[in-house]
Formats: C-alpha cells, sequence, structure tokens
C-alpha cells in the first residue's frame, strides 16, 4: 500500500488543503493529514478542534486517516510506513521554500519522497493565515472552507 503522509498546522483546514488532498489519492492509497504541533505558536483553533474538523470532513473517506505529531515529518513517515511527504505548492515562494524542505529531508531520510503538488490556479490565493486574518476582522470565510465547513463550530 503506498501511503503519504501530508503534514502542515492546518489552522484551519481550507479548500486548498482539500484540493491537494484530493490529488494526493489520485497518487496514493492512503493520506495521513499530519498535523504539526507547535506549542509556541499562537494558534486561531486548539490541535484537537483541528484535528475533528478534519476528521469530520473525511469521515466518509477510508483512505484519509489525520493524527498529530510533534518530530520530524520524515520520522513520523518512517514511523508509518509511509513512502512521499506531499505537500501543496500555490506560488513561486511556496515552491522555494518546499525545494528547501525537500531537500533537506531527503537528505536525512532518503527513503522518503517528497511530492510537490501544484494547487488549482482557483485556489492559488486560499491560504490559512488568509483565513484567520480575515476572521479577526469579522469577515465572512465560507468560500475557502471546503464544503458543509462551519470554520464557528470548532472556534473555542
Amino acid at each position: 500500500m503506498k501511503t503519504a503522509i501530508f503534514p502542515g498546522s492546518f489552522d484551519p483546514f481550507t479548500l486548498g488543503h482539500q484540493a491537494v488532498v484530493a490529488q494526493a489519492l489520485r497518487l496514493f492509497d492512503k493520506v495521513v493529514i499530519a498535523i504539526g504541533e507547535n506549542v509556541s505558536k499562537r494558534t486561531l483553533l486548539s490541535v484537537d478542534a483541528r484535528q475533528r474538523l478534519i476528521r469530520d470532513l473525511y469521515k466518509d473517506e477510508q483512505r484519509v486517516e489525520c493524527v498529530t505529531y510533534s518530530t520530524l515529518t520524515g520520522e513520523l513517515a518512517h514511523k508509518l510506513g509511509a513512502q512521499a511527504i506531499v505537500r501543496g505548492v500555490r506560488n513561486i515562494v511556496d515552491f522555494e521554500y518546499e525545494r528547501t524542505m525537500a531537500q533537506t529531508n531527503s537528505r536525512l531520510f532518503p527513503e522518503v519522497e517528497t511530492v510537490l503538488l501544484l494547487t488549482p490556479p482557483t485556489l492559488a490565493d486560499v491560504s490559512s493565515s488568509t483565513v484567520r486574518e480575515l476572521l479577526a476582522f469579522g469577515r465572512d470565510v465560507q468560500e475557502m472552507m471546503p464544503q458543509g465547513v462551519n470554520i464557528e463550530e470548532y472556534m473555542e
């Protein structure tokens, strides 16, 4: 079984993230959405709320799993038997960052491939940070969220 890890903070999980998962499912038998825990980072949603949102969204998709982790992504891949790390790329800035991370991961974990997937152009402006900022100003973010997800249900 070909397994990929899709790591990130997912604060919150957006339509762009969902598009990357859909692409990854065409390439892999299983996708593990891995929420990185960073206790020093101020977040909109708790780790538990992010995991609940993702699990609710994929409750009917048995090929998607959601876990949390606080190790190196490559270590998690090794632990779960994953062959790849999947990352979404929206623009050249994302690409440069992801290329550096991929090269570092390749050096440390040569058995794990990094697969960069291009976000659909219609979602290139969607990011978790944009969603957080719009919410801070009381704006509606529904068009950036997966269908059926009401972000306010997950905010504490």
